[in-house]
């Protein structure tokens, strides 16, 4: 507040302008001297004029000091008043309009070191309480944390107009005329405290040996239960350091429970028992990953509980070898590097397509569906499950939006004449209107809800199955009834060739069905070269068997010559950033199916010598696609997951909204720099 603004008002106005009103009178009594004598009236005039301007210069430099000693004197008005605001418990402080310290108590005095003649800014003693943050609102608090103190700041206003209602002294004139008095409470013991109690809380992990079967019966019998102690030793030692309750639950699963403030050592050592375990060698050629589920910040032991198992679950769900941490609805990552592995075992998939028969035959009708924009993989799964429901007399139909070139060629062959019904094939609003409480959804290629054809109609059925094989993220499906995810699978369409395989006896596929289910294979695995096990030769092998023909297949997957020339165009213009990566766009003009096109140039890319890892941009209906690709050296999929899509360890994808392509490349080369950094990336 400046004190010019103010105006006095009542007696005290009248007695400081008292020798200006003289002045009035002076003026007045030259007229008479004037025609007494002449001289004597100009000696008059200059006296009335230095008497005039004399006065004027003195109301208005005394003003402002005569208000200061008026506010000082309001404010020390009283013994009592002023004894218990020098002896307040809570430090205090009176500041104007521009900060400046008008009057402080002693405890601000102890607080700061500051007296009362300290006349500064309170800018100069707490940098944060700034002059734009004092005249910003009315009533302020924020948390001051200094080096030794945790500090609550209160900021509250007086307006001179509530003060000087009730007198007859000054009188204010602009917004301006405020103090605003500040109260600083020390909270460091409380924070102190909360911080203790917060610390003492519990944390329940979960651990979990992922492949315990297959590590042991890669070695000898008499060194089984050598590894079987090794392994413990090393949880066990590793947990102990963090003072934590380790118990065996299982041969191949550990429940520990251990205070809160023992977590961020753990995740500041990023959870090194995962790679430390795999170090356990006793003739094994198989490495041993752990899988760990935490979880924290619940407001009960069983809630934290239920936490670890959801984080567990999450684990396994992305392949295992990974810790998830899971606090509230926050859920962070931490390992997932390696290659999953394999299972050799048929088992789960025997089981699952079992309790798929016994789902559909349950229910009136199915629908399928993949992942929007559908691929080769996400169409053959659905024609899969399709050619097993149709076996069980179930009404079933695929809800499929767009028809990109390369699923044209396949989805052609699915005609009337060929046998199938004519609406096989549903659209979005179509799938809306014929989906009921017993109709069974089933969701292929993708476990993300809004990633689907039709979202909408995952909440009109609690009937909903999940197969996938890509690693799960928070963003899930909830609650199916039957989910079937593993990431080590090549394909969706690996994983329904292994169910058809079980789900009943002499279930016959059409050359069309086994050639759109091995064509998505074909394209997942990029020609069998990338993410390829054993079993996905005895699925390929199996739809060979049911009619799939290579050589047919291959001359579908062509591509047209505007495809062709894209393709080239993006491994021409495309940029090698730090030596390893390299970065490109797919143009979307004249191209009916861009971002397939963008993923097969970001395989193309990898051919190219000293390219670790291909990352492919597509501007395409309002999103940026981003298809990237490694062989084996970078984990792309945890640049992905850090943008907000997933994947696999060597193929994976985002799409991003509200961005341009100059936008979403810079935070490709961030997202990247980062991770090199902090060593989830080794070039």
């Amino acid at each position: 507040m400046s004190n010019r603004s103010i105006k006095f008002k009542g007696r005290l106005r009248f007695y400081l302008c008292a020798p200006l009103y003289l002045s009035i009178l002076l003026v007045l009594l030259n007229i008479p001297c004037y025609f007494y004598n002449r001289n004597l009236g100009v000696c008059m005039t200059l006296f009335t004029g230095v008497y005039t301007i004399t006065m004027f210069v003195l109301y208005f430099r005394c003003k402002p000091l005569l208000v200061n000693e008026l506010i000082n004197f309001a404010t020390q008005y009283g013994t009592v008043q002023k004894k218990l605001l020098n002896e307040f418990e809570i430090a205090y402080a009176l500041v104007d309009y521009n900060g400046k310290l008008l009057w402080v108590n002693n405890q601000f005095t102890e607080l700061t070191g500051k007296d009362k003649n300290y006349h500064k800014s309170i800018t100069s003693v707490f940098p944060s309480i700034t002059k734009e943050l004092l005249q910003s609102e009315d009533t302020l608090e924020l948390a001051l944390p200094l080096e030794d103190y945790h500090l609550r700041v209160s900021m509250h206003r007086i307006y001179f107009s509530g003060i000087l209602n009730d007198t007859q002294i000054l009188e204010t004139g602009t917004d301006r005329n405020y103090l605003t008095a500040i109260y600083f409470f020390d909270e460091t013991e409380l924070n102190r405290c909360i911080q203790e109690n917060e610390d003492q809380k519990m944390v329940v992990a979960q651990v979990y040996i992922d492949n315990y079967d297959e590590a042991l019966e890669s070695i000898e019998d008499v060194k089984r239960s050598l590894l079987v102690a090794l392994i413990d030793r090393k949880v066990n030692t590793y947990f102990s350091k963090v003072d934590a309750l380790v118990r065996k639950t299982d041969h191949d699963k550990y429940f520990i429970v251990f205070r809160h403030e023992h977590l961020k050592t753990l995740k500041a050592d990023k959870f090194s028992l995962l790679e430390d375990v795999k170090t356990v060698k006793v003739g094994n050629t198989m490495a041993v990953t752990l899988s760990i589920g935490i979880g924290d910040t619940a407001a009960s032991y069983s809630q934290n509980n239920e936490y670890s198992r959801m984080a567990i679950d999450l684990a396994l769900g992305r392949g295992g070898d990974q810790v998830v941490l899971r606090e509230g609805e926050k859920v962070t990552y931490f390992g997932g590097k390696a290659q999953q592995v394999e299972r050799n075992t048929r088992v789960k998939a025997r089981v699952k397509a079992h309790a798929l028969r016994g789902i559909i035959e349950s229910k009136e009708r199915v629908i399928i569906m993949g992942h929007q924009i559908s691929d080769m993989d996400s169409f053959g799964a659905a024609i899969g499950i399709y050619c097993a429901a149709r076996t069980l007399d179930k009404k079933v139909q695929i809800v499929l939006n767009t028809v990109s070139s390369t699923l044209r060629p396949f989805r052609e062959r699915f005609t009337e004449a060929n046998g199938y019904e004519a609406d096989m094939f549903l659209t979005r609003e179509q799938a809306i209107e014929v989906c009921t409480p017993n109709t069974v959804v089933m969701v292929v290629d993708t476990n993300r809800p809004g990633n689907t054809e039709c979202p909408e109609i995952l909440k009109m059925t609690k009937n909903i199955v999940v197969f996938d094989h890509h690693r799960q993220t928070s963003d899930t499906i909830e609650n199916p009834v039957l989910s079937y995810i593993e990431p080590y699978a090549s394909s969706a369409c690996e994983m329904v060739a292994e169910v058809l395989q079980y789900f009943t006896e002499g279930i016959k596929l059409a050359s069309q069905e086994a050639d759109s289910l091995y064509a998505g294979i074909l394209i997942d695995t990029n020609n069998f070269m990338a993410k390829t096990g054993v079993r996905t030769f005895e699925a390929a092998a199996y739809l060979k068997r049911c009619g799939a023909e290579v050589t047919r297949v291959r001359k579908m997957l062509r591509n047209d010559m505007n495809d062709y020339k894209a393709r080239a165009e993006v491994v021409r213009h495309a940029e090698v950033y730090r030596d390893a990566f390299a970065i490109s766009v797919c143009p979307a003009e004249h191209i009916e199916s861009p971002t397939i096109v963008g993923a097969q140039a970001a395989n193309e890319l990898l051919n190219i010598t000293g390219i670790k890892a291909s990352f492919v941009l597509t501007d395409y209906n309002g999103k940026i696609y981003i298809s990237s690709r490694s062989i084996d050296e970078i984990n792309v999929q945890l640049i992905m997951e850090a943008l907000g899509g997933g994947g696999h360890l060597t193929i994976a994808g985002a799409q991003l909204e509200h961005y341009t392509i100059t936008e979403v490349k810079h935070m490709l080369q961030q997202t990247i720099d980062k991770m090199i950094e902090e060593g989830d990336i080794k070039v």
